[in-house]
């Protein structure tokens, strides 16, 4: 059996979501292998990777909106249960964002492809308020 890997890095400028599907295709057209699963890996416990649509981009907007409204800076009044402050007010809220969120995502490939759906892109979701340099795995076996 035959298996690939390597590491992107992903550059964030603040909370959002960072779309790399054509990154990660391109990975698999240069491991030409025919079928497997990649298993993609993001190496941080402040950001979240997701399968979401990417047709439109309101639906990236209103999921950052809805987490941060579920999770604010712990500088709002709802958060001052939390201890963890010392890398800033935005930190702890980005643990829990990633708590509750996939760290890890798995996608068949076919045909030496992802088997993605017609709107479905990968996304590093960034949930620290300064900008990152992250890093996701991809190994395809």
């Amino acid at each position: 059996m035959s298996a690939e890997q390597t590491r992107l890095a992903i550059e964030t400028h603040g909370p959002g979501l960072y779309e790399f599907t054509d990154a990660v295709a391109r990975f698999i057209r240069e491991a030409a292998i025919d079928a497997g699963l990649l298993t993609l890996f993001v190496r941080h416990t402040s950001c979240s990777l997701l399968i979401q649509e990417n047709a439109d981009p309101d639906v990236r907007r209103d999921l950052a909106a809805f987490f941060a409204r579920l999770v604010p800076s712990a500088d709002d009044p709802a958060m001052a249960y939390l201890t963890h402050r010392a890398e800033g007010p935005d930190d702890m809220p980005a643990h829990i964002k990633a708590a509750v969120l996939p760290v890890s995502l798995s996608i068949p490939v076919s045909g030496g492809r992802l088997v993605l759906g017609t709107w479905q892109g990968i996304y590093l979701f960034e949930h620290r308020t300064s900008p990152h340099r992250r890093e996701v795995v991809l190994h395809l076996a």
